[in-house]
């Protein structure tokens, strides 16, 4: 008898059968600390210790999707183990899948046929033969097109009375999918209103049709019955998935053996990554942004990382601030939002600028833009309260303008959304986090008839004061280092407000 046997408990886990004292060792090595715990609720209220614990030491349950690790652990440790999971051994050649694309799928854009790139065939490929992975592929790499050429697969490979439920974070995202879905199908006899429903504020959830594309919010509420129908999902953006609600439809999903998720980006933590491959398979990574650029399937990416500088009599008034207080102070700064405005009046070509807060910074700044340009340029605004056909009606015509300005909350057009036709990027708020700054980016790199190249702004605030540096320019520096990090070409630029 081994020392550890691995048994399939369902489609989420799988169950270790060990001793109590390897069952102790496992749950160790499957805990991690959550970064930034020390600010969370339910730390200071003493309810959690900070901690995450993958393997669970009562029931034995671990994600099925961390097999691999249990392997890893059992050999390090010298221990025997024996794995009775069924998994099936799949040889899909590449010339396998660029026939069934060619001859069945029949791609096309506008009803032009398109051959998909190498990257998306060996993605393609590597998802057949798993039917468990996560695919770590960039904003741009046509991460559409490779769900929806494995949809037309599992289509095939499903019971028919098994649906296919496709999850994305953002109702702007639903409708895009659809749409790509559409155009995609433009050249056969596929018919996307007769195969997917979409599901989002609102919309009935319940359907004939086999494949179902909603938001996480619109169905995560629903009963464990409810997921009972799925034989196959898609997580899109699957970087959000560590939240509770999207793995509580992903936990509830016990008969959906096929699990792909897409990304372009993760957060760097231990604890993100694994939770993700548990819940749906091992990291593949498909291509890299500078990969794609070399190639020339991506714009070239240039970045003008503009520090502002502030008066000393400005910079006492938020010395030592915190956070939230020197945030508030810069939104509100007129200068700073003049000078926003100005820049982008002052730029050729179609803009996007990202804002974090609606009310005391988005509406402003698209107030004094509107003023000060909007009778020569189409001037857009699009927040949390816009509705999901206006938003996407935005994003077809910025597609089709060449001098608009696009004033977004990064809630709405930082993730997934195609708009191809963004000449530049504007941070008008600061953040360092490596997902949302990548996906930003990621808004104006896809390249079209109408550019090849796109420019970011990058707007800091110097308010620092001998030894004290302000947040904000901690920020800068975590951004210049994802910047370094990817080999992107930057340059500092200081300007006296």
């Amino acid at each position: 008898m081994s020392d550890i046997e691995i048994h399939q408990d369902d489609a989420v886990n799988i169950k270790i059968n060990c001793e109590r004292s390897i069952a102790k060792e496992l749950s160790q090595f499957f805990t991690f600390t959550v970064p930034n715990y020390q600010y969370t609720p339910a730390y200071r209220n003493k309810i959690w210790d900070g901690q995450i614990r993958l393997f669970n030491v009562h029931t034995h349950l671990l994600y099925a999707g961390l097999k691999e690790y249990v392997k890893s652990f059992a050999c390090e440790r010298q221990y025997t183990y024996e794995d009775n999971t069924s998994s099936v051994s799949k040889n899909i050649t590449k010339k396998q899948v660029e026939s069934y694309i060619e001859d069945t799928i029949k791609p096309a854009i506008g009803g032009k046929p398109i051959t998909p790139y190498e990257h998306q065939i060996t993605a393609i490929q590597y998802a057949i033969e798993h039917d468990r992975c996560l695919l770590l592929s960039p904003t741009g790499s046509g991460k559409s097109l490779i769900i929806y050429s494995l949809i037309r697969h599992y289509e095939k490979v499903l019971p028919k009375e098994k649906k296919i439920l496709v999850i994305v974070p953002t109702t702007g995202l639903v409708a895009q999918m659809y749409n790509d879905f559409r155009d995609y199908s433009s050249n056969s006899k596929w018919d996307v209103n007769k195969n997917c429903h979409v599901i989002y504020a609102g919309k009935d959830k319940v359907t004939k049709k086999q494949i179902v594309i909603a938001t996480w919010q619109s169905i995560y509420k629903m009963p464990q019955k409810y997921f009972d129908n799925f034989g196959a999902v898609f997580g899109d953006e699957a970087h959000g998935f560590k939240s509770k609600s999207l793995t509580a439809i992903m936990t509830k999903l016990t008969h959906c053996p096929y699990r792909i998720g897409t990304t372009g980006t993760l957060d760097g933590s231990i604890t993100h990554k694994l939770v993700l491959e548990g819940l749906f398979g091992r990291i593949f990574n498909v291509t890299s942004t500078k990969d794609l650029m070399d190639k020339e399937l991506l714009s070239e990416l240039e970045i003008e990382c503009i520090t502002l500088q502030y008066t000393p009599e400005e910079i006492q008034e938020v010395k030592r601030v915190t956070y939230q207080e020197e945030i508030k102070w810069l939104v509100e700064n007129e200068k700073r939002n003049r000078f926003i405005s100005k820049l982008c009046c002052t730029i050729d070509e179609n803009i996007l600028l990202l804002f974090n807060l609606v009310e005391t910074h988005g509406k402003p700044l698209y107030e004094l833009i509107n003023n000060e340009c909007g009778k020569n340029r189409k001037v857009f605004f699009i927040h949390g309260g816009t509705d999901t056909e206006q938003r996407e009606e935005i994003r077809q015509i910025i597609d089709k303008e060449k001098n608009a300005i696009l004033i977004a909350s990064y809630g709405t057009c930082s993730t997934g959304i195609n708009i191809r036709n963004i000449h530049n990027i504007v941070f008008a708020s600061p953040s360092k986090s490596v997902i949302r700054v990548l996906q930003s980016i990621g808004r104006g790199l896809r390249k079209s008839e109408a550019k090849d190249k796109v420019k970011l702004y990058d707007i800091s605030d110097n308010l620092c004061f001998k030894k004290y540096k302000n947040h904000t320019m901690k920020h800068l520096e975590e951004r210049i280092l994802i910047y370094s990090n990817e080999n992107f070409y930057w340059k500092s630029v200081n300007i006296q407000l």
